[in-house]
């Protein structure tokens, strides 16, 4: 059986996409980042960095922790042979655009939003450089979509690991130059069309609601 640990979050839902994806049975345990459920002895045996999110897989022979969001997907790929091929350049390709999220638009996003939004002082230096970076970061996307359905081939991990940050910093950053990023928008309109993903998010606000009341 699967144990997935996670929040409501762009990093938090990936695994649950990629679950509903592979129509994998599971058991969704929300970790409440807000009330440092993340910190607990508990959580930290599964990941000693302490974030969401993290699967545990218990079967008759072993037991499998994995933490951290892209190692999930490439996980449960290569558990069920389905979303990243098995060898050859679509392989490394589909890991490249993987870990392209990993590096790159989450920890910029991330940065952006912490200075612009929840710093106690307002840096000037700091918010302007995330949000360019950030903004640059989402034109890659943008730029690698205008000629194709998905980022790497067929639809992939590369797909459910971008699709939260793209979706969060297409609207945090709207006002900022990422309403031209028309191919980026249409991108995450075929990804939130998909049952899985439906399924996901839905799943996973029905989830919070019970957790928080």
């Amino acid at each position: 059986m699967i144990d997935l640990y996670t929040w409501q979050t762009p990093n938090g839902e990936k695994p649950v996409l990629m679950l509903e994806e592979c129509g994998l049975d599971y058991r969704l345990h929300m970790v409440d980042i807000s009330a440092g459920e993340q910190k607990t002895p508990e959580f930290l045996a599964i990941n000693p960095n302490g974030k969401i999110p993290a699967l545990v897989e218990t079967t008759a022979v072993r037991t499998d922790a994995v933490f951290e969001s892209g190692a999930t997907l490439v996980y449960l790929a290569e558990k069920t042979g389905r979303f990243l091929p098995p060898s050859g350049p679509e392989r490394y390709e589909t890991l490249a655009w993987t870990f392209f999220q990993a590096g790159g638009t989450g920890p910029m996003l991330g940065q952006w939003y912490h200075f612009e939004k929840s710093a106690p002082e307002k840096l000037p230096y700091a918010i302007e450089r995330y949000r360019k970076e950030s903004l640059r970061l989402l034109g890659v996307l943008d730029e690698r979509l205008k000629d194709r359905e998905w980022i790497a081939g067929a639809y992939s991990i590369a797909d459910m690991m971008n699709f939260g940050w793209v979706r969060t910093g297409l609207s945090a950053l709207k006002t900022e130059g990422a309403a031209d990023l028309s191919n980026l928008f249409a991108w995450t309109e075929r990804v939130g069309s998909r049952p899985a993903v439906k399924a996901a998010i839905e799943k996973l606000d029905q989830a919070k609601r019970a957790k928080t009341g």
